[in-house]
């Protein structure tokens, strides 16, 4: 059979295929309920999202608005998904599997489960955890595209950080947090005054021995109670007035109110006075390339290191050879760092060298580095601390009423075509 009669007979097949589905009763698997730029939403996702939200609603005790409401509101939320998926497709933007993983983990974590106990937990209750993932990976690249975009719209500038520390709001969201223990002496109302006094006596051994390093869960046969995080004003009054006067670990003489005598131990304390050990140093960072590899990288350091304890300037060096773009004009001053800021390789190297000195070359993900350290000292960080809390809460203000104004920009933007 040659081609020609091969192509007849492939014809031949193709139209009576054709014909038995004209002739054939179509039964449609799906149908779209929209079209959204390059993409389309099927009624399958906003019927498995409707249930979903639907059984939400149903676990968290509410009563759900109606059926048309909700389908109308939902699809309006798959559109804006759509958007912002397609926005992330265009610019490449991917959520890899480890750090997928690592979410998901923070989300067993969360419900008091390890991984595997969440997804056994997810297949019992009917659900599935593929699809949970999947739906925690469009939520984590949204975030980002949310993010890119709306966090160039907000600035705050610092007479809105000051005026805000001064504001009530302000005031009590940056003020201290204490970590209170509590232990109680009951003394009932018509109690005599030999009874208050042997009540205050054992008060005073309570407190002696917390000091001793008695645990405050029992202590003389006394059960005591951890009151949590709280801020000062969140205290009862009795405690507040005496708490701000306590170190971490210290306790109170004890306290009379009308149902006994109190004794309190401060366990630990947040935003009093925040001392770090803060590090001042250069650095020269060398990145392997096409024309000098690992080895001519690392012994460039070392070669570098060398010049600068025969007398050479670190700081011209370090304008001369970094590829630090950012340290390398100011001489490799990277200022004043505080533990954490830096990579762990480097962190690591700069808490073990002396000041005055010079580290031995050092890698990281950027390169090689070698390393010097100019000075350290302990900082009260609080004031800083305190603008920091108040620069994010004023962010986190914009944020919510600028991507509000953003996702209406971008759905008036969209080609959207609703076939419901």
């Amino acid at each position: 059979m040659n081609k020609m009669r091969v192509s007849h007979v492939l014809m031949i097949a193709l139209m009576a295929i054709m014909s038995s589905f004209a002739n054939a009763d179509v039964q449609w698997l799906d149908r779209i309920a929209a079209i959204v730029d390059d993409d389309v939403i099927l009624i399958s996702e906003l019927d498995n999202r409707l249930q979903t939200v639907k059984n939400n609603i149903q676990r968290a005790g509410q009563t759900a608005p109606p059926d048309d409401q909700l389908r109308k509101e939902i699809l309006d939320m798959l559109i804006l998904e759509s958007i912002q998926l397609q926005m992330a497709n265009r610019v490449g933007l991917r959520i890899d599997d480890e750090e997928l993983n690592q979410a998901v983990t923070r989300i067993a974590a969360q419900n008091n489960m390890s991984l595997e106990q969440f997804r056994q937990a997810l297949i019992s209750n009917g659900s599935s955890y593929l699809e949970l993932r999947e739906q925690v990976r469009r939520e984590m690249i949204i975030q980002r595209v949310q993010a890119g975009n709306v966090n160039q719209r907000i600035q705050v500038t610092e007479q809105e950080v000051d005026n805000y520390l001064k504001s009530e709001e302000g005031q009590a969201r940056t003020s201290p947090d204490y970590r209170l223990a509590h232990v109680l002496i009951p003394v009932p109302s018509d109690a005599s005054e030999a009874q208050r006094k042997q009540a205050k006596a054992k008060a005073e051994a309570v407190a002696k021995a917390l000091r001793n390093g008695a645990s405050y869960e029992n202590v003389n046969g006394v059960q005591g109670s951890d009151l949590g995080w709280r801020k000062q004003q969140d205290l009862p009054s009795l405690f507040a007035d005496v708490t701000s006067s306590l170190q971490d670990g210290d306790v109170s003489e004890p306290l009379q109110s009308a149902s006994g005598y109190h004794v309190v131990q401060l366990l630990a304390s947040r935003g009093v006075a925040e001392l770090v050990d803060q590090t001042k140093v250069r650095h020269i960072l060398l990145k392997t390339s096409a024309i000098r590899d690992e080895e001519q990288s690392r012994q460039l350091a070392a070669d570098l290191r060398q010049r600068v304890k025969q007398g050479e300037s670190f700081a011209e060096l370090a304008k001369k050879f970094s590829e630090d773009i950012g340290s390398a004009q100011e001489g490799g001053s990277l200022g004043w760092t505080t533990p954490g800021q830096l990579v762990p390789e480097f962190e690591k190297a700069m808490d073990n060298t002396a000041v005055g000195d010079i580290s031995p070359p050092v890698k990281s993900n950027f390169g090689w580095h070698i390393i010097k350290v100019e000075e350290r000292r302990r900082e009260d960080v609080t004031n800083e601390i305190r603008e920091r809390l108040a620069r994010r809460a004023l962010h986190d203000r914009k944020f919510d009423q600028e991507l509000e104004a953003w996702l209406r920009k971008i759905r008036s933007e969209a080609f959207v075509d609703e076939k419901l």
